[in-house]
């Protein structure tokens, strides 16, 4: 079968992270200081300071605004747990908001839901396409973006991170680039990233307060490294998949959306919606011996049972995510496209 996800390590990587063992300095180093000014330069920020992973990237930018006790947070909830446990690790009460047509934050509904308590919004650039960052930068609340779906993805010529207060990115085995885990956190405020990198380490301190081991080590950094310097080829094969995928939808006739587009998306994720139930276009793959996915398990409002959010459960209850990832063949992507085909078709009632 075609798996979901799939790596794409080669011998450079390998060699970085060899060399890394070889040298005996495995903890955080002067590795990470070199990933943490390569990362800011490549984002378009001033500064970037280097978490253990993505969630505690997250908490840490949380803490660093400021944000806590008694505090709102605005988030979507059509998003993984990671973002939602972030926002009660700093004991602030999380606001969910609806979607919109791209499956990232509505400004709209955002608007309904900010209050005097309010003290940010979390825009996820879910599935690596940029959220209305310009319209929710307008709503005067500041802007936390999370990028952990977004590296390599642009709006109106600038890097997905570099808009709001902070930005934060994960480098889990799936994400953009891998290092096994990893996660930073980007901003044009010395102060936010200085305060990051205090409670990202608890030791051989001055002063004693809550800190954490939240420090990446210089393996996930020398592998995150090499594998940033592919990141131009890595997007590039994903925008070139995508493309064949959305040939692949008109040829079967389907009136799918493929997930409305801002900007210039990374294609972390390939979202369609077919217009019936998930579960069947994931048997329909499964019988074509693809691997497809619902690409968020289930939506916060859910778990939390807050009211429902009709344009979150609609996405929740059909789209579906397919297979999309540089280290896919070209023979892969062509039997990914003619089950696209075969499915619409199905699905629509015409048999081939």
């Amino acid at each position: 079968p075609i798996p979901h996800s799939r790596l794409d390590i080669r011998a450079e990587d390998i060699e970085a992270v060899r060399r890394v063992v070889k040298s005996g300095q495995l903890a955080q180093g002067h590795g990470v200081e070199r990933l943490e000014g390569v990362f800011a330069q490549r984002v378009g920020t001033r500064y970037a300071a280097a978490t253990n992973s993505g969630t505690s990237a997250l908490h840490l930018a949380l803490m660093a605004l400021g944000i806590g006790d008694g505090d709102e947070v605005v988030l979507p909830s059509y998003v993984c747990t990671a973002v939602l446990n972030a926002v009660q690790y700093v004991r602030a009460a999380p606001v969910l908001a609806d979607i919109d047509e791209t499956y990232n934050l509505c400004p709209g509904d955002v608007t309904r839901r900010l209050s005097r308590r309010t003290k940010a919004v979390i825009a996820v650039h879910l599935f690596g396409v940029p959220a209305d960052v310009k319209a929710l930068a307008r709503l005067q609340a500041p802007i936390i973006e999370d990028c952990a779906h977004a590296l390599g993805a642009e709006l109106d010529g600038m890097a997905c991170g570099s808009f709001g207060k902070a930005g934060v990115f994960s480098f889990y085995a799936t994400k953009m680039i891998a290092a096994g885990e990893g996660g930073m956190v980007v901003s044009n405020s010395k102060r936010v990233v200085d305060e990051t990198k205090d409670l990202r380490t608890y030791d051989e301190r001055e002063d004693y307060r809550v800190r954490f081991n939240y420090k990446m080590t210089d393996m996930a950094a020398a592998l995150a490294l090499s594998q940033l310097s592919r990141l131009d080829a890595f997007v590039r094969r994903r925008r070139d998949i995508a493309k064949r995928y959305d040939d692949a939808l008109k040829d079967a006739g389907m009136t799918a959306r493929a997930g409305a587009r801002r900007g210039h998306p990374s294609f972390f994720r390939y979202v369609v919606d077919f217009g019936v139930a998930a579960s069947k276009v994931i048997r329909l793959f499964e019988r074509e011996d693809i691997c497809a996915r619902r690409p968020v398990y289930r939506p916060l409002h859910h778990y939390l049972r807050t009211a429902p959010m009709p344009a979150t459960d609609l996405a929740w209850q059909q789209a579906v995510s397919l297979p999309i990832y540089p280290s896919l063949t070209d023979q892969e992507v062509a039997r990914v496209c003619r089950a696209i085909i075969r499915v619409g078709r199905q699905i629509r009632g015409k048999q081939t």
